[in-house]
């Protein structure tokens, strides 16, 4: 390997596609165990990698040089041989403090509460510190301050770094915190980036609280160790944001909701097929699993679909770049909504009523008059789950354009 990155579990990286956009070099993915570390190391079979959990702090004592900046944090992710020498960095903090101005958090004279106790928590406090934050507390399991007390000591904290893996893919829908409980909270920040956005930004944002996710802070810190290892001296901001914004465009899904009928599946396929996409129908994926839909209504009845509507759509909100087709009463249940919009932009394909065809396999909507009453009874739901409502008053290539327009 020339260039990489180690840790113990790479399944949910996006490093290989980011730094494959920095240069012309190519980047591997390599999971090494605990026990496989020493060996790795003391090889040295590569020019340049990366570190992430759980090594960031493992792999000092293999350093012939650390920069003092990393030293001082504690945590290097950046490991170059020159010549059989290796020498330790740390762009972790460049990339989390380019992250914090982007988001003009401002911590002065501030309470910065950093969740977690590894080496990224190091980083966020070197950052929390440069950014001359006024009170910054770590909370950790079996710290001094924990899980257990921090409401009761903390709960006027001004910001909140997440450095923790909790909410991370596969586990999208846990949280480490109750943004809620926090009354004077002015941001946060988490540094998980897949999902793109977290269940914890997700709930202090519908309080009004300001979130940033950390693929932003990714890709900068990316730029930085590809600086190491070419030894070139771009312009970091100009990269990361171009770079960023492609990544963005790349693996954010496409979600599409509405009424039966509204053309969403035509659409979706469309979609995919302009972008590169793949397409999902939730509504596929449940008859894959439990048979015809008006036959799942008729014997187990709607509770039992709704349930298994739920399960597809957290299966299909963990994909990243995706176009996913819901079925009509997804956005019933907020969680659903919740699941989409950590990896997806909603967009509500509102198709006047009267060009609907109600259809006998839709099982709420078989008729003219049950399609009215459940327009009637989902309309506002659609218009305030979707990021943007797409008017359908053409054919499928006018929907698509104004899509892919706002997007």
């Amino acid at each position: 390997m020339k260039y990489g990155l180690i840790g113990e579990k790479l399944g949910h990286s996006f490093s290989k596609v980011i730094h494959e956009k920095i240069a012309d070099y190519t980047y591997e993915l390599k999971e090494i165990p605990a026990d496989g570390l020493d060996c790795f190391m003391r090889e040295k079979d590569f020019l340049g990698i990366n570190v992430t959990i759980p090594y960031k702090s493992a792999v000092i004592p293999y350093l012939d040089y650390i920069d003092p900046a990393a030293e001082k944090i504690g945590a290097v992710n950046t490991v170059i041989n020159r010549n059989g020498k290796l020498f330790g960095y740390n762009t972790d903090f460049g990339g989390l403090k380019m992250l914090t101005e982007k988001a003009c958090f401002d911590y002065k004279g501030k309470k910065v509460l950093i969740l977690g106790s590894g080496g990224t928590s190091r980083t966020a406090r070197a950052v929390a510190e440069a950014l001359g934050a006024g009170d910054i507390v770590t909370v950790s399991r079996g710290g001094e301050v924990n899980y257990e007390n921090l409401y009761s000591l903390h709960a006027d904290a001004d910001f909140i770094i997440n450095t923790t893996p909790v909410g991370m893919y596969p586990d999208n829908g846990s949280v480490a915190v109750s943004a809620g409980r926090f009354e004077k909270l002015s941001g946060i920040t988490d540094v998980v980036y897949n999902p793109l956005k977290t269940k914890l930004c997700l709930e202090a944002e519908k309080s009004g609280v300001k979130t940033v996710g950390g693929l932003y802070m990714l890709v900068c810190q990316a730029v930085l160790a590809g600086s190491l290892f070419t030894g070139e001296k771009p312009d970091i901001k100009k990269i990361s944001d171009e770079i960023y914004s492609d990544l963005l465009r790349e693996k954010q899904n496409i979600v599409l909701i509405g009424m039966p009928g509204s053309g969403k599946t035509t659409t979706g396929k469309a979609l995919a097929e302009k972008t590169g996409k793949t397409f999902v129908d939730t509504d596929e994926i449940i008859v894959s699993g439990y048979g015809n839909i008006s036959d799942i209504f008729a014997v187990r009845g709607e509770t039992f679909f709704r349930d298994a509507e739920t399960e597809a759509v957290k299966e299909a909100s963990k994909l990243n770049g995706a176009v996913i087709a819901t079925g009509g009463g997804a956005v019933l249940r907020k969680e659903n909504v919740d699941f989409l919009r950590q990896n997806g932009k909603l967009f509500f394909l509102n198709r006047p009523l009267e060009d609907i065809i109600p259809t006998s396999d839709r099982p709420l909507s078989s008729d003219c008059e049950a399609l009215k009453k459940r327009f009637d009874e989902r309309f506002d739901i659609y218009l305030s789950s979707a990021d943007k409502e797409i008017y359908v008053d053409g054919d499928v290539d006018s929907t698509v354009k104004r899509i892919l327009e706002c997007l």
